[in-house]
């Protein structure tokens, strides 16, 4: 960049005068229609995925899948101090566990690519260069003491800190003098006193006057890495980006890009900036709440669908709320026309009420059934490990009738084997002193019961058996029924409350049912 600064110099003063412009022309509304739909999401790996960020990335994956278009995922990593380690990979990661993968991306790879900025630099010099060339930018010598200072006495006057553009009027002469000192100077671009309004796609038509409430910003810092205004302009322009869905909070800021736009005579894509997620009580998402990260609600057993529905359900872009929508809905449904200026909040206390919704589809479904049966398999083996003594609980089989037994009655896989489940899976110890009802009673229950087991021909279905046990609590004087199946709910699962006992039978199935019953007897 010295090098070229020099060359500039040379040139003469034509080539550093400021104002100057070339190729500059009004912002458009961005491509032509029909044009092929290319949206992307650009997060910066400073973090892990959370909720706030697959919004956005939601947003812009059904966006470009309802109009054929592709998905692009860029990762901003060109403030090299705050990058956190191996938040690239959980990013892409997440994606794909979510459902939503790139169509191009740094693991994918792509026409457009690389697809990380810190590999785009050259892109971003020549793009400088251009603007150093036509007048639209030039050197900042400014220390960083100089700059804080400046902020400093801008919070004491209680006024919003601004760059006063300094070395904008910088002579020849003085740009030499200070290169033969600072041969890696930042470079500032120019702001426009008329900045062009654009139509935004949610916020409507919006124009922001930045040089009357900024100083020139920092395109290309000292090191050669570029600022989030540069990089994103010239990323967007050479990725052939037709649309830009992005948070709302980069509203004010699409001014300043479309004058950059302006200064490289590039058309501009399409902007609608998405109003922010907050937390029920209107504050904002932070990646301060442990909670938010997409890596949590995986590993605590929520499905992706549940995310993708509960985000959705709580903001707009949809003709109807409801619950229960799957991925493909979404496509269908989503309407950026309708996507109001209002922030959506989210109430994560009605995140299992979704999952348990979603986890019924899949358990519905006779193709996805059989991955819930692996997933309860591995659950089972790590929740219970070498208390498994009877390895007939892995069947599939028999996994997957807890499964459909349980269906609408859990939110989460993992339920399944918290402690109140535990008798689906390890046999209980219970002893005749426990049962609370007198010992020939007891006696008289377990015959009646072991005798609708042992007949032949008896279909063991939840119906038939509350039917047989309502038979079998008839007689029983002083008895109630309630203290029957409090009996045989204690026998079989060594818990006071749970399933329907009829339900724990099927469950277990006759077989294990009286070998626990016989055991219990021998106590």
């Amino acid at each position: 960049m010295a090098a070229l600064l020099e060359r500039l110099l040379r040139a003469g003063p034509r080539a550093v005068a400021p104002g100057h412009q070339v190729g500059r022309r009004e912002a458009g509304l961005g491509p032509d229609p029909g044009a092929t739909v290319r949206v992307r999401f650009a997060p910066s790996p400073t973090g892990f995925l959370h909720l706030g960020g697959l919004r956005t990335a939601l947003y812009n994956y059904i966006f470009a899948k309802k109009h054929q278009g592709s998905f692009i995922l860029r990762l901003e990593d060109t403030d090299q101090s705050r990058l956190v380690p191996r938040a690239a990979e959980n990013i892409e990661d997440m994606l794909e566990w979510a459902g939503i993968p790139p169509d191009e991306s740094p693991r994918r790879g792509g026409p457009a690519g690389p697809y990380n900025q810190s590999q785009r630099l050259a892109l971003y010099a020549q793009a400088t260069e251009a603007l150093l060339k036509s007048g639209a930018a030039y050197p900042c010598f400014c220390s960083p003491q100089r700059l804080e200072l400046l902020k400093k006495e801008a919070l004491r006057s209680r006024q919003t800190p601004r760059y006063d553009n300094r070395c904008r009027n910088l002579s020849q002469a003085q740009v030499a003098q200070k290169l033969a000192m600072d041969p890696k100077p930042a470079i500032r671009f120019r702001l426009e006193e008329a900045a062009p309004a654009f139509q935004d796609l949610v916020y409507g038509w919006t124009q922001h006057e930045v040089a009357s409430v900024e100083g020139d910003p920092i395109i290309l810092k000292s090191d050669g890495f570029p600022t989030y205004h540069l990089a994103c302009v010239v990323d967007d322009h050479h990725m052939s980006i037709s649309h830009v869905l992005r948070g709302s909070e980069w509203l004010v800021s699409t001014s300043k890009h479309l004058l950059l736009y302006q200064a490289l005579g590039w058309h501009p894509p399409q902007f609608a900036h998405l109003p922010l997620l907050l937390n029920r009580d209107g504050s904002k998402l932070s990646k301060r709440q442990g909670d938010i990260f997409l890596e949590h609600f995986a590993a605590a057993g929520f499905l992706p669908e549940a995310l993708l529905d509960i985000i959705t359900n709580c903001g707009s872009g949809f003709a109807e709320n409801q619950m229960g929508r799957t991925l493909p809905e979404l496509i269908t449904q989503f309407d950026l026309t309708r996507i109001t200026c209002h922030s959506a909040l989210l109430d994560l206390e009605k995140l299992p009420e979704f999952n348990r919704l979603h986890l019924q589809q899949l358990v519905s479904s006779e193709t996805q059934r059989p991955q819930l049966v692996e997933k309860l398999q591995a659950l089972v083996k790590e929740a219970f490990g070498n208390q498994l003594h009877d390895k007939d609980v892995l069947d599939p089989e028999y996994v997957e009738r807890i499964i459909l037994l349980r269906q609408g009655h859990i939110s989460r896989l993992q339920d399944l084997v918290s402690p109140v489940y535990s008798y689906l899976w390890t046999r209980p110890a219970v002893h005749r002193a426990q049962l609370g009802i007198e010992s020939e009673k007891v006696d008289v229950i377990i015959k009646r019961l072991l005798g609708v087991l042992e007949r032949s021909g008896l279909s063991l279905t939840q119906d038939v058996v509350n039917r047989e046990l309502k038979k079998l609590s008839e007689g029983l004087e002083g008895t109630k029924y309630s203290s029957v199946m409090k009996l045989l709910r204690m026998m079989l699962s060594g818990q006071l409350q749970g399933p329907p006992v009829a339900e724990m039978m099927v469950s277990l199935g006759p077989k294990e049912v009286q070998e626990r019953i016989q055991k219990v007897l021998s106590s």
